[in-house]
């Protein structure tokens, strides 16, 4: 069966102008080019796209821009952590179209596994759309247990999925094993994703995919179809895009805003604090994508 999302989702990046304010319009533009590249849905406004430096209110005019330009799924990133601006975010989301909410694990302030509980609910009860939790640890400082996700999963009706980029697929295998009936597991984490659809996962919210669609589209149509030699060797190709996404000295999204200049398309730089492009960046992503064959 087909995921409620579709199985290639990015996580697209935010654009910026040469003045640092949000490029609705190329936001627009670049979305539909996702989507034409072969993306059934779009992550709007989560980590990838800063999330963490816009507004409200530039999260809300992104997302509703984006609903507003394709005819796809558009999950909207509305995490926060703090519970209150979480679940008003949500409702500022649901009220402008999102066809689901990404809601991210607290950062920083490390709650308890019963806080995490109390913090989901609260924020699943204030939408009729469905959820996606989304556990990072890396970045958030705390991982959601798999008992957490099993409890919340099982007693909130509309929390039916997880991004999940916690690098653990012996537990997600776990996770996906007891996990009720509908409740869909994708990749959070490009490198683990074949790894992941092994063991059950649905589908791929992806960074490479900014770029590198087409071939993470051909990953899952081999993959789904047993053709699994197919999906190895396609999964071979993309693992210089894994490399590239994110590293000490370009974490993401620095890469994927060099790598669409390269491609002509909106992006601009990543707001403070994320740090200025190196000047090697921009020759290492047109090997990228020589090596995909794309000159």
């Amino acid at each position: 069966m087909t995921p409620r999302f579709g199985r290639v989702l990015t996580a697209m990046i935010s654009p910026f102008t040469k003045d640092d304010e949000l490029d609705v319009e190329g936001a627009q533009r670049l979305a539909k080019w996702l989507v034409e590249q072969g993306n059934e849905g779009l992550v709007i406004a989560g980590t990838t796209g800063e999330s963490p430096t816009l507004t409200h209110e530039e999260q809300i005019e992104l997302i509703a821009a984006v609903i507003e330009a394709v005819d796809v799924p558009v999950i909207a990133g509305a995490g926060s952590n703090d519970t209150k601006a979480a679940v008003e975010l949500t409702e500022s989301c649901t009220d402008v179209g999102a066809s689901g909410i990404l809601t991210v694990t607290p950062y920083y302030n490390r709650p308890s596994q019963q806080g995490l509980i109390a913090h989901f609910s609260a924020i699943a009860n204030s939408t009729n759309l469905p959820v996606m939790l989304y556990d990072i640890p890396v970045r958030s400082g705390r991982k959601i247990d798999t008992s957490t996700i099993l409890q919340l999963a099982d007693e909130v009706e509309n929390i039916v999925a997880l991004k999940d980029a916690a690098g653990d697929v012996a537990e997600t295998a776990r996770l996906i094993a007891a996990a009720p009936e509908g409740f869909e597991v994708y990749s959070g984490e490009d490198s683990l994703t074949l790894s992941l659809l092994s063991v059950g996962a649905v589908g791929t919210v992806s960074v490479a995919s900014h770029w590198s669609t087409p071939e993470t589209v051909d990953l899952m149509k081999a993959f789904f179809s047993g053709d699994f030699i197919r999906a190895l060797e396609t999964n071979r190709r993309l693992i210089p895009s894994y490399d590239f996404e994110s590293g000490d000295l370009t974490p993401n999204p620095i890469p994927t805003k060099a790598m669409m200049k390269i491609l002509n398309l909106p992006g601009g730089d990543c707001r403070l604090p994320m740090g200025p492009e190196p000047e090697w960046l921009a020759e290492k992503a047109r090997g990228i994508l020589s090596a995909l064959g794309r000159g």
